[in-house]
């Protein structure tokens, strides 16, 4: 994919690119179909479609067609371009004396083609590939390695190294249960509910989130890997016998979904994050870009979908167009009755709902009582709906998976009753009537659901505190908005924070400015405002404001700064005792 900017876009000009692919592919003889231009608001995403092994070489056929077209277009403009390029790829050469030259020319170009084809291509793997496709095996492909199967009935093979498909033993290789889950908000959660179902049914299970990489309760990986990177260690652990893998957005956009196949995918909501990153600005591309892992649902697999959120409901159906095929549905809300819910029951089709204050799992006629909603910990009473939704979800993935309706209830009656249960989301802590909420809330949606439970849980007269801050990598409207929803809940007190960790191209200070000047414009007063530099700096504070009743709520990004919150509950709350 080649991001267009700083040009003029319209019809006759992505023309002109898609007639130049067209030919480019002829050439090559290509018949890997998909070409896409995606205009957006500050350019056009251009993609296409290519041979597993020639991604380098397409990248340049693609930066070709785009190049040579603006060229044609404007030539007086464009005077020096093919000298850049030739400049940039003799710079980016770790062997300059290998490089074959960018050319606009259309026969150079397409002989250059042929030169980087015969350099590129891989027939050795194209056979193994296609000797997994023939067995319904899947398969992890990257820079360095591919592996064919997963977990315990998968094997991994250096690129440098690949064998003869005669000497593979594929009677060994097999696939295991594997589920995908992305959203905005609750995909952690989920992939934890799904990863202790997996475990509560025997299996031994592997997951990666935005914490790190685990199996069981051992940490493969520490930091985020909610992207391909993590997927990879998961599937590629032998020891595993099932995989939940989380699959944030910026890993879809910058490096695919990684996995070939898997038994259900979740996209448990979507609300406004990230807008201005690789071309999504608005609610309808980021709806496309989860909605992505509906292709990689292999047949008679489940898309498991939040009829509550109107943009999934309204895109779902145009997903055969967009894909060529689509996975059967399962749809998840916070009422058993609802429309949507009962028509797809209607056509024998899984639903996961609250039914007279009890979580209800019906497929074909088969109705499961997971259980009292107010009974499951992670829903502190009932009070968390956004958690009554992810436990909703997880169960529909769960059968999906081949884990039992009484197992699935089994896990919901205790997961969540330990703090590590689920770590850094809603963990709860009571520090001598002090409530202390640690969670990861991080944009408008997660924070108004957070809230709405902190208000719940204080005693009469108590008053409440929030730690804010953000990551630099928003829009000031984002970080804007964050701040107004803070506001809306009239907080005692906000803790403005910075978060070194997550900077992301900002200056020491200027996100907490940001917040700070929108919780005065939506009329917080100054005296309910303190600034501090660092996470763990601005919990201490907030605990040292606070008196019995109050509920606290630590809104902790940094895995570090997290560990030493915690810590400093732990510390405080022996001296309590």
């Amino acid at each position: 994919m080649l991001e267009a900017v700083g040009v003029a876009l319209d019809d006759d000009l992505l023309a002109a690119w898609r007639d130049r692919i067209a030919l480019a592919r002829e050439h090559l003889g290509w018949d890997v179909p998909g070409v896409v231009a995606r205009v957006h608001a500050t350019g056009a995403s251009l993609a296409i479609a290519a041979p597993v092994d020639l991604l380098y070489l397409a990248t340049e056929v693609n930066e070709w067609a785009w190049c040579a077209s603006v060229y044609e277009r404007d030539p007086r403009r464009w005077a020096g371009l093919e000298q850049a390029l030739r400049a940039a790829a003799l710079a980016d050469a770790i062997d300059p004396t290998s490089v074959v030259p960018p050319v606009l020319r259309e026969a150079a170009a397409l002989e250059r083609f042929s030169r980087l084809d015969s350099r590129e291509i891989r027939p050795d793997l194209r056979v193994l590939l296609a000797g997994a496709a023939e067995r319904g095996l899947p398969y992890l492909l990257d820079d360095a390695e591919l592996t064919l199967g997963a977990g315990q009935g998968g094997e991994t093979y250096s690129l440098d190294a690949l064998p003869e498909a005669s000497a593979v033993k594929w009677d060994r290789l097999h696939a295991i249960p594997t589920a995908v889950v992305t959203g905005s908000n609750g995909k952690t959660t989920t992939v934890r509910l799904l990863a202790a179902c997996a475990l509560a049914n025997g299996w031994q299970s592997a997951y990666n989130c935005t914490d790190g990489v685990f199996i069981g309760q051992e940490a493969l990986a520490r930091g985020d890997y909610s992207g391909p990177a993590g997927t990879r260690r998961v599937l590629r652990e032998t020891r595993s016998e099932a995989a939940i893998l989380e699959t944030a957005r910026g890993g879809i956009l910058r490096r695919g979904i990684a996995v070939s196949a898997v038994d259900t995918a979740v996209v448990t909501n979507v609300s406004s994050d990230h807008f201005g990153e690789y071309g999504i600005h608005d609610l309808e591309g980021l709806a496309d870009v989860k909605l992505s892992v509906a292709a990689v649902v292999r047949p008679g697999g489940l898309l498991v979908l939040n009829a509550d959120d109107p943009l999934l409901s309204r895109k779902a159906p145009l997903l055969a167009g967009r894909f060529g095929h689509c996975p059967e549905f399962g749809w998840f809300s916070l009422n058993a009755d609802a429309t949507l819910l009962r028509q797809h029951r209607t056509a024998a089709g899984r639903t996961c709902g609250v039914r007279d204050g009890h979580l209800f799992l019906e497929s074909g006629g088969t109705h499961s009582d997971l259980g009292a909603i107010n009974a499951m910990p992670l829903t502190i009473d009932g009070h968390a709906q956004y958690n009554i939704g992810n436990l909703a979800g997880a169960a529909l993935a769960a059968t999906a998976l081949g884990v039992p309706a009484s197992i699935i209830a089994e896990v919901f009656a205790r997961f969540g009753n330990r703090p590590e249960d689920n770590a850094g989301r809603m963990m709860r802590y009571d520090l001598g009537g002090i409530r202390v909420l640690l969670d990861y809330a991080h944009n408008p949606e997660g924070l108004r659901g957070f809230l709405e439970v902190a208000m719940q849980l204080r005693a009469p007269g108590g008053r409440l505190a929030l730690l804010l801050g953000h990551a630099g990598n928003r829009q000031d409207a984002d970080i804007e908005q964050l701040a107004q929803v803070a506001a809306e809940f009239r907080p005692d007190l906000v803790v403005v924070k910075e978060i070194p960790t997550h900077l992301r191209g900002r200056a020491l200070g200027e996100i907490p400015r940001i917040i700070r000047s929108a919780l005065l414009a939506a009329g917080l007063p100054q005296s309910a405002i303190q600034m501090h530099g660092g996470e763990a700096e601005a919990a201490e504070c907030a605990l040292d404001w606070a008196r019995p009743g109050d509920v606290l709520g630590l809104l902790v990004h940094g895995a570090d700064a997290r560990a030493t919150v915690l810590d400093l509950l732990k510390s405080r709350r022996g001296a309590d005792a």
